[in-house]
């Protein structure tokens, strides 16, 4: 997304050339691949731990650090090798999206009408408001002090990073609508009136 706001921006004489069919099916398989890559990591990894603390996960799904819990093994170079290759996958992409966006962020404040910049901006900003959902709500979640972690708040949170981003999606990238806009002001209207 980060890169097709570039291009849209930075480069719209070159948008068709730049993502064709043909760069699209390229980014979808390396990022379908690069998935599937991390998967079979995981996957691999936790299939060869042996479990002595029980199956049962106080979870909705299977995360990688509740099942090392439940391994009588002494896995912490395993966690390590995982949080060092998931640490540098997320950092790669934050990268990405920073530069992606500075040069967006260039290329506005280059135009020279408030209502372009304003154009510009509103595009970029469900994208970057779905990302940092995400991204501050798995921080919060994998960057936690053990002191505060339990059960119940691990389940929360899974549930908040897995869950909220992709629910709010539609919202967030419709909110550009105006008939969604008013309808929403509309019911916060009526809302707030009855309190």
């Amino acid at each position: 997304m980060s890169y097709e706001r570039y291009v849209a921006i930075c480069k719209p004489l070159h948008y068709g050339t730049l993502l064709g069919s043909r760069a699209c099916v390229h980014t979808a398989a390396a990022a379908w691949a690069t998935g599937f890559l991390y998967s079979l990591l995981h996957t691999a990894n936790t299939f060869s731990l042996p479990l002595c603390k029980g199956n049962a996960l106080g979870q909705f799904f299977c995360e990688i650090p509740q099942i090392l819990k439940l391994s009588c093994s002494h896995s912490y170079l395993r966690e390590l090798g995982l949080i060092v290759v998931s640490v540098c996958l997320a950092f790669g992409c934050f990268v990405f999206i920073v530069v992606s966006y500075v040069q967006i962020l260039r290329a506005v404040l280059r135009i020279p009408s408030e209502q372009g910049r304003h154009k510009a901006f509103s595009t970029c900003l469900p994208h970057l408001a779905v990302v940092s959902l995400f991204v501050s709500t798995a921080m919060f979640a994998y960057l936690k002090p053990p002191s505060i972690s339990s059960p119940s708040l691990d389940l929360v949170l899974s549930f908040l990073y897995s869950v909220v981003p992709p629910a709010v999606n539609p919202l967030i990238y419709s909110i550009r609508n105006q008939e969604l806009k008013d309808a929403l002001r509309k019911q916060m209207t009526g809302f707030l009136l009855k309190l």
